[in-house]
């Protein structure tokens, strides 16, 4: 068993409950109310700056051009897919620039990607390579659960949702992260260390999920 394997064993019941979350089965089902995908939408769009900075601190550190030229390509993957589709559907709902700009972050955006931006500054190569990991690997695990069982929402942006994580482009980088992390050099202090980002991360996607679930808000 690789460390990615042992890393994934190590948070069994937190991943699926991210996984099977009632916000993906709803998305799968196509009765996720369109309000709180909303929620979730322009909150990811807050968490893409920060998943941005991970991204670009990770090839700053990148041992070689093979790795930087991986992680560049996720990133322009991302920023050209994914964020098109924000700015499509921000258009689409009539918001102006500035709207969009005037976007805040809720308390779980707000932690979790300061949460990410620390690992991005402080954290060493493998460690920010294993919270990618944590990050992506459970999207496309519960995308590809939805894809597997046959479920196509009639809703574009939900099935769209549903298409990115289960994209060629998804699953190498997936693949590309977990071999990395097999492969990468440890110390005897470096394993609890890659459980601990794991579990953090695994919980912030929870938490993530229940924020849109639950229309969360800050203290008045």
């Amino acid at each position: 068993m690789g460390l990615s394997d042992e890393l994934k064993d190590g948070v069994g019941p937190i991943w699926e409950q991210v996984v099977t979350h009632p916000f993906v089965i709803e998305l799968g089902d196509n009765t996720l109310s369109p309000e709180r995908f909303r929620v979730y939408f322009d909150q990811d769009h807050l968490f893409l700056k920060d998943w941005a900075i991970l991204l670009s601190l990770a090839t700053a550190k990148a041992p070689d051009f093979d790795a930087a030229r991986r992680l560049v390509g996720f990133l322009h993957l991302g920023l050209g897919g994914e964020e098109g589709l924000f700015q499509q559907a921000f258009r689409e709902r009539g918001l102006s620039r500035q709207d969009v700009a005037g976007m805040e972050y809720r308390p779980t955006t707000f932690h979790y990607s300061g949460y990410l931006r620390n690992v991005a500054y402080t954290g060493t190569y493998t460690d920010v390579i294993a919270t990618l990991l944590a990050v992506e690997w459970p999207y496309m695990d519960w995308a590809q659960r939805l894809a597997s069982a046959g479920k196509r929402p009639s809703n574009r942006y939900y099935q769209t949702w549903i298409d990115l994580h289960t994209s060629d482009g998804m699953t190498g980088f997936v693949s590309w992260l977990r071999e990395t992390v097999d492969e990468a050099p440890l110390s005897p202090v470096d394993r609890p260390r890659l459980q601990a980002i794991f579990r953090d991360v695994l919980r912030y996607e929870l938490e993530f999920w229940e924020m849109a679930y639950n229309d969360e808000e800050w203290p008045q």
